[in-house]
């Protein structure tokens, strides 16, 4: 691109609104959006990024595809989001449409092209050069179509249209909601993560999931090939830091086992070790693809103590208290869309600094590279199934008498293949130790189906079933929450009993609110110091309480969101409310509580 195209570019696009941002807005520029590659888990070396201004429209939701659009939108920020330039309110009674024109590198000749979505919220129809291509719904989870059929020799055109009822249904949204206030936030709708094309050869590994084994000193992977084919060779090779440690082949698409060295090294918070592995598969010595992942070697589990009788998490067969903040996982500007990849690695590097080994990541999922950014940086993850559908009542003191939803079977089976969607696109990142399939009671039913349905999708993690909601007994955890400061109401002999959410405490910091010096906290405080001096005298009650029983504690919030002033950081990430250094200190006598 030009010089002068790209002036001509920034010229037509600017941020909307007035409200609040972070310092990475300025680095957001139409040629150049979120260019890093999206799926560092499966890396192919060629692929060209769809991010950048596409045309859009709102229509009425049972439209025509408009014959012209209203303005452009930066993709792939979400059209509520100041950074998409746009700024507007869909609902559910209106569609959004998108469109683009793209053309086809000449060197991708002869080889398949797939246009890849990280994520769409909610209901996506997408067509190629006027040919429907494919259909998906759900919000949270990447998916992708072969367009190879559909394409012209020089200039193509996308056209997206989305449909998302966010809380008029019951639909999986997590804090999104069509009026947004208190602990609800402002709804999503649209393309919110990269858009990509990739060329691939007519047989091609299509997915990985990677297992370690520590009771037998290997790791599994299972490739999932576009065509079933008996006769492809697979290998599996191994290094680290560029060194060659270990390798396995096995034909036709079948699982592959590599032994790793007797002194392979562990993942662990503190020493967070990642394994290169490259991935090929060859036909009678003729390579058809080869992709490049990563794995590390860890387990998570549970062990009952032998002089207290209490149940303890487990990293690599060692008791480890889990200790970090709720991460709702929010941006001023871009709403669900981090501005930067810079500004995605920001909050897991602060979380870190501060102290902490885990993040509840909150009713939301990430896009792949906050996941790569956990596994690099050593962060266990909890992680939630986001929310949707009405709640029972709510009974946090009960145990095992709590109510549960009862749900049209649309709304079951909605809920059943989002939450399996999500376990299968994320089920091979080393962070993630927790499943959660519901907070409190929102939405909850069929608590014991639904964590065994967990269980059987993924036997290596723990299963949270409800963060403080209705109690069953049920998966690995009794997770109970109390506000502002920590409390043990229940505790579970059988279980893993944590302190899911607690905390709270706000302060407002003049300049860096959502609306302009307005907001709340559980307990709110003037100063830093008063803020800080009532963590520390929190967490030292905390610390007190892991030897009575808990083993995992979650501290809300990292950031403020909105209204909510109960951040660790301002919404805008300018600030750290308390003092660092206290917060560094007290963290790690808990984070390292069971390993003195």
């Amino acid at each position: 691109m030009t010089l002068m195209a790209t002036s001509a570019l920034m010229a037509q696009y600017k941020p909307a609104g007035d409200k609040i941002k972070t310092r990475w807005a300025d680095e957001v520029h139409p040629d150049n959006v979120l260019p890093e590659y999206p799926r560092p888990l499966m890396v192919r070396p060629v692929w060209k990024n769809l991010n950048g201004l596409w045309n859009y429209s709102i229509t009425g939701k049972e439209g025509r595809q408009p014959a012209s659009f209203e303005g452009e939108i930066l993709v792939p920020f979400c059209i509520e989001s100041s950074l998409s330039g746009v700024q507007k309110t869909v609902g559910s009674d209106k569609a959004l449409w998108y469109e683009r024109s793209f053309t086809v590198p000449k060197a991708w000749k002869g080889q398949r092209v797939l246009l890849h979505f990280g994520a769409v919220d909610w209901m996506t129809d997408v067509w190629v050069n006027d040919i429907k291509v494919g259909s998906h719904t759900g919000g949270y989870t990447p998916f992708c179509f072969d367009i190879t059929n559909t394409l012209n020799a020089k200039d193509n055109t996308i056209v997206v249209r989305v449909w998302d009822p966010t809380d008029d249904s019951y639909i999986p949204h997590g804090k999104q909601v069509n009026k947004p206030q208190g602990i609800f936030y402002t709804a999503v709708t649209g393309i919110w993560q990269t858009v990509w094309l990739e060329p691939v050869p007519e047989l091609y590994v299509k997915n990985l999931v990677t297992t370690p084994h520590l009771e037998r000193g290997s790791v599994v992977v299972m490739p999932e090939l576009s065509v079933a084919n008996a006769d492809v060779l697979c290998e599996v090779e191994v290094s680290f830091e560029g060194k060659k440690v270990a390798s396995g082949k096995a034909l036709g698409g079948q699982a592959v086992e590599v032994m790793m060295p007797e002194d392979a090294l562990l993942w662990t918070p503190d020493h967070p070790f990642l394994y290169d592995m490259k991935v090929t598969i060859t036909n009678k010595g003729k390579k058809l693809d080869e992709v490049e992942s990563y794995f590390a070697m860890r387990h998570f589990g549970t062990q009952r103590e032998e002089a207290s009788g209490i149940v303890r998490m487990t990293l690599n067969g060692r008791p480890i208290f889990h200790f970090g903040p709720l991460d709702q996982g929010w941006w001023p500007d871009g709403l669900y869309t981090a501005p930067t990849d810079e500004a995605l690695a920001y909050d897991i590097e602060k979380t870190k600094e501060l102290g902490f080994n885990m993040i509840r990541k909150h009713v939301k999922v990430e896009p792949a590279r906050w996941y790569y950014h956990c596994d690099r940086l050593g962060m266990i993850v909890w992680q939630d199934m986001p929310s949707g559908g009405r709640g029972p009542g709510w009974q946090t003191t009960q145990y095992f008498q709590g109510p549960e939803s009862v749900r049209s079977l649309e709304s079951e089976e909605c809920y059943k293949k989002e939450w399996k969607e999500i376990i299968e696109s994320l089920i091979s990142q080393p962070c993630i130790g927790v499943w959660v399939p519901f907070n409190e009671s929102w939405g909850q039913f069929k608590t014991p189906e639904i964590v065994e349905m967990t269980k059987r999708l993924d036997p290596t993690r723990l299963v949270n079933p409800a963060s403080g909601g209705n109690f069953y007994a049920c998966g690995d955890i009794l997770d109970l929450h109390h506000y502002p400061e920590p409390k043990m109401v229940l505790y579970d002999p059988m279980r893993v009993t944590v302190l899911g959410e607690y905390g709270g405490i706000g302060r407002k910091v003049e300049g860096h609110t959502w609306v302009k010096d307005q907001g709340w906290g559980y307990v709110e405080f003037d100063s830093e110091k008063k803020v800080t001096d009532t963590y520390v005298d929190y967490a030292n009650q905390l610390y007190k309480m892991i030897f009575q029983g808990f083993s995992a504690a979650v501290y809300t919030q990292t950031t403020d969101c909105e209204t909510e002033l109960n951040g660790l950081m301002t919404y805008d990430r300018a600030e750290v409310k308390l003092d660092e250094r206290r917060l560094l200190e007290i963290n790690r006598k808990i984070s390292h509580a069971l390993a003195e």
